[in-house]
């Protein structure tokens, strides 16, 4: 089985993100780089797949040269090869064209099954996974927490409101992954050193057939990032009774706060 793994490079958690003086960009120079945490989770469970049915497994990512980073990461945790998309003119791309860049260097590559984590960090935007989906015109299941490869196609245990449902679909798919689906491995010295082996092709629009003035027409623009507020110390609601606290807290919302 052929399988491809979308991943993205975001900044660390543990990273202090600052806004930059254009006031719509972050700080980038002092910023650690990791693979996006919801894509180990799509890498590892490519790999237990492949374990499982043999096959390949490729990582697709589009970003700075930087990026390739992320794609090594995958790389020295058992991936075969990796694909980097980095062109200039994708600086500040949104998501449905990032997808439409990922979708274009796909559509030549052997694949029997896509998987993306649900989410990346950064920008929350949910939408890449399943705009690769439409544009390949292939069924789309999100929020996996249990896959199984069956002879009609993939089996899936996914997140809805209130519960869990099991759901159904023939082969190509593409499904994204989140927590609790599996454990990544980490990367071993051995692996990180074969890594540094394995083929990482870096292609750019033209390499792809794909016109900037064509592809990147960004539907989203970010104005003004700000930091949220500094959260305010609490207020001490004065009583000798548990009666006359509540009377109280009632008398400052609706007088103070107003609220109420």
């Amino acid at each position: 089985m052929d399988i491809l793994v979308l991943v993205k490079q975001v900044p660390s958690t543990e990273s202090i993100i600052e806004i930059a003086a254009d006031g719509t960009s972050i700080k980038t120079d002092e910023l650690k780089w990791v693979i996006n945490p919801y894509d180990e989770f799509a890498v590892e469970e490519a790999l237990r797949i492949r374990e499982a049915q043999g096959g390949t497994v490729t990582i697709l990512t589009q970003g700075r040269e930087k990026a390739s980073e992320a794609v090594r990461t995958a790389l020295a945790m058992g991936a075969d090869k990796g694909i980097l998309i980095s062109d200039p003119a994708l600086e500040g791309c949104d998501s449905l064209t990032t997808a439409k860049v990922l979708a274009a260097a796909a559509k030549d590559l052997p694949c029997d099954l896509i998987i993306a984590g649900q989410r990346a960090v950064d920008d929350d935007a949910y939408a890449v996974g399943a705009a690769v989906a439409e544009a390949f015109k292939i069924p789309s299941i999100s929020m996996a927490m249990k896959v199984e490869i069956t002879d009609q196609g993939i089996r899936c245990h996914h997140t809805i409101d209130g519960g869990i449902a099991v759901v159904e679909a023939p082969l190509p798919a593409l499904i994204t992954t989140q927590r609790g689906l599996n454990e990544p491995r980490y990367a071993s010295l051995p692996g990180i050193m074969k890594a540094k082996k394995k083929p990482l092709d870096t292609l750019s629009l033209s390499d792809l057939g794909l016109d900037p003035q064509t592809v990147v027409k960004p539907k989203l623009k970010i104005t003004a990032l700000k930091l949220p507020p500094e959260r305010q110390g609490g207020t001490l609601v004065e009583g000798e009774t548990p009666q006359e606290k509540a009377a109280e807290l009632v008398r400052i919302l609706h007088e103070k706060e107003k609220v109420i």
